[in-house]
């Protein structure tokens, strides 16, 4: 079966599989060995984690680019079009290119079943393979042991976080999620483990693994200082490093695997500075100005809101903060809202037009659980947004979150695209 447009390829392939996901590797390994694309010739960072991956990606990305080597991404979710999932040094192939990429995989899939994620990871990889490239960096979907990235062995493999998301699949438990997480650890080989709690099962599995591991406030580290901030590692330390809307610790884990790397890829502190100035993450904590200050986040989950609500505190505002907020059904809806209710004075609430998306009377059901009345519920997030600007005064703010559906709607508004 082969179609002209991407657009024609991506709803055959939405119907190919049963489920939208699958976790294993037998079926893609098979695909991805008769491609040729289990052994890529240049090193690779794969990152998993519960927040901070997209973060941690960008980071790597505009610091090798800084440094002028190739750079390919493979990273998920997407915003607005399937060609965000590959970057080649900062630009995304054009739909004929995963045309191609498609064609291939049918052609070598026969009857083999897969899932549209694990079609768009075997996509990027043969797009890789193409590319003269110096470095690939690949980030997990979901969980990592079993996700569609780990059919490659990464020179380094990095889990950035570990709290409670995806439940239904990784376990309830820190301790049972970091064992899923920590499947993208190798014998013998690099990783980094980014928050400063590792969980002992992953500390276990690295050791029983022989994994060569290093922790963010063990073996690295990193210090705010008013203006900048410091980073050290062993003998190396680099000072008045510039501060920019990610996370120190996800621009600390990234420092440390350029660290790793210096002798196959050596980056040097101009690089170092001006890749963090450079580094550009679309809807994390991202900040429209004017009158009526917006604010797009894609948080979603407890920690990554906690996060949010944090730096809205340092930002200040003198008027009311108002959200705009969906989420998939599958989440922690109401440890969401109660992660950042404190500082909201009034909700504006719709269901997302996506299978997974929460439907108003279970968003409902989350506010009600969650002690919260300040609530006004929409048909659809553009009701809510355009509701939440009618309300909005002079110096208030309204922050747009809970899926990056969700900010993708509103951003569609905001640019009128």
């Amino acid at each position: 079966m082969y179609f002209s447009t991407l657009s024609e390829w991506l709803n055959w392939i939405s119907t190919l599989h049963p489920s939208d996901i699958e976790l294993g590797l037998t079926r893609i390994k098979i695909v991805a060995s008769r491609l040729g694309i289990l052994s890529p010739t240049c090193p690779v960072i794969c990152v998993g984690g519960t927040n901070g991956k997209g973060s941690t990606i960008a980071s790597l990305d505009a610091i090798y680019r800084a440094a002028l080597y190739n750079v390919g991404t493979f990273t998920s979710p997407v915003l607005f079009r399937h060609n965000e999932y590959v970057t080649i040094n900062g630009k995304h192939p054009d739909d004929h290119a995963f045309c191609l990429a498609f064609e291939k995989i049918e052609s070598a899939r026969e009857n083999i079943s897969l899932t549209p994620f694990e079609f768009y990871t075997l996509a990027a990889l043969l797009l890789f393979q193409k590319q003269s490239l110096d470095i690939i960096l690949l980030e997990v979907g979901l969980g990592g042991r079993l996700d569609a990235v780990n059919i490659i062995d990464a020179d380094i493999a990095i889990v950035t976080s570990i709290d409670i998301d995806h439940q239904d699949w990784l376990g309830s438990t820190r301790e049972k999620i970091a064992l899923e997480k920590a499947g993208i650890f190798r014998s013998g080989q690099l990783a980094i483990y980014g928050d400063f709690s590792p969980p002992q099962t992953l500390l276990h599995y690295a050791n029983q693994l022989n994994t060569i591991l290093f922790c963010q406030g063990k073996e690295f580290n990193f210090q705010k200082e008013p203006q900048s901030w410091i980073w050290s590692y062993n003998k190396v330390t680099y000072t008045k490093l510039p501060c920019t809307s990610i996370a120190l610790q996800n621009m600390s884990i990234a420092l440390m695997a350029i660290e790793l790397l210096q002798s196959q890829l050596p980056v040097h502190r101009q690089a170092l500075d001006q890749g963090l100035m450079q580094i550009n993450l679309p809807g994390r904590i991202q900040v429209l100005s004017g009158n009526i200050t917006k604010i797009l986040d894609v948080s979603h989950n407890p920690a990554a809101v906690t996060f949010l609500a944090n730096q809205l505190k340092r930002m200040p505002c003198q008027g009311k903060t108002y959200a705009v907020f969906s989420m998939l059904v599958d989440k922690d809806i109401v440890g969401s809202i109660k992660a950042i209710n404190t500082m909201i004075s009034n909700w504006f609430c719709a269901p997302l037009s996506v299978k997974r998306g929460a439907t108003q009377q279970e968003l409902m059901q989350a506010f009600q659980q969650a002690g919260v009345d300040k609530v006004s519920f929409f048909s659809t997030i553009k009701e809510a947004f355009q509701a939440a600007e009618i309300k909005a005064n002079i110096n208030d703010r309204i922050i747009v979150f809970g899926s990056f559906h969700t900010v993708a709607s509103t951003w569609k508004l905001v640019w009128n695209i």
